[in-house]
């Protein structure tokens, strides 16, 4: 009985305004009936407007979070989001290669809504070259893709080709985004599965500036259903369901750029209830 109930680890930056990073996560998590850990790596003052600063954690503190988790609790999938630089990223691939924590979800977070950068540009290669390599599924949105990829993405070939490309620097599964495509009526994004097959995901676009955290909760999402043994299809269709729920039954929070409403629901045909 010990430990049987159904486990998943956030290793991430918090937002003090609630909408994002581990916060996001944990709402996802438990809204998916999955118990959420969290290994905090990096402390934000932030709300919907931006970010005002960010302190990371010192390396001892990281492996020290890692450590506690590891001896205590079953984590069956894991996920990172922001990790602010190039010693941070290190000591999540050192703890990462140190402890069986389940597949893992790389949402490779660089830039918040409201501009603030949360990835020092030197820590984009080390994430490039060592992080992604233990990946299970990468999930960047399309300026992050063309970061990581080293091209140019705005049309749906490009998008393949980018999938491609990050798929040969290790990773297993791609989902690359296309929320940033703000002339087209659907989101679409692309998956490039290991085995080759690939396929689009698209949803209604929804007129609004209530998307803080969209990145986080989709990846944090994915990764409660990855926990649950589900494969990566449906958990990158879930996740997808579930995103487009919580924007489409939107909260009213903030000035500036709104959080999810992470306590939407929907049936698994994907229609809000």
């Amino acid at each position: 009985m010990v430990n049987e109930t159904v486990q998943a680890l956030t290793i991430a930056g918090t937002d003090s305004g609630g909408g994002a990073g581990v916060m996001a996560d944990i709402k996802t998590m438990q809204e998916r009936h999955v118990f959420s850990a969290a290994v905090v790596v990096a402390v934000t003052a932030q709300n919907t407007i931006g970010v005002q600063d960010f302190m990371a954690m010192p390396k001892k503190m990281i492996d020290e979070q890692f450590a506690s988790v590891a001896d205590d609790l079953k984590i069956r999938a894991c996920k990172t989001g922001m990790l602010a630089d190039v010693p941070t990223v290190e000591s999540v691939v050192e703890n990462l290669k140190k402890y069986d924590l389940g597949p893992l979800t790389v949402d490779p977070v660089m830039i918040a809504k409201g501009g603030a950068r949360l990835l020092s540009e030197d820590a984009i290669a080390t994430v490039r070259e060592k992080l992604l390599p233990l990946a299970d599924i990468l999930t960047p949105n399309l300026p992050e893709a063309e970061e990581l990829a080293g091209m140019k993405i705005e049309t749906r070939d490009q998008m393949m080709q980018a999938a491609k490309k990050l798929q040969q620097l290790g990773v297993k599964n791609v989902l690359i985004k296309g929320g940033h495509q703000e002339t087209t009526k659907e989101s679409a994004d692309f998956v490039l599965l290991e085995n080759g097959h690939s396929f689009w995901v698209s949803s209604p676009r929804i007129k609004t500036n209530r998307t803080h955290g969209t990145g986080d909760t989709l990846s944090s999402c994915i990764t409660a259903e990855l926990a649950k043994g589900h494969d990566v299809e449906t958990a990158i269709r879930t996740g997808k369901k579930y995103v487009q729920a919580t924007i489409a039954n939107g909260i009213q929070v903030g000035h500036g750029h709104g959080p999810l409403n992470h306590w939407a629901t929907f049936d698994e045909a994907g229609d809000h209830q």
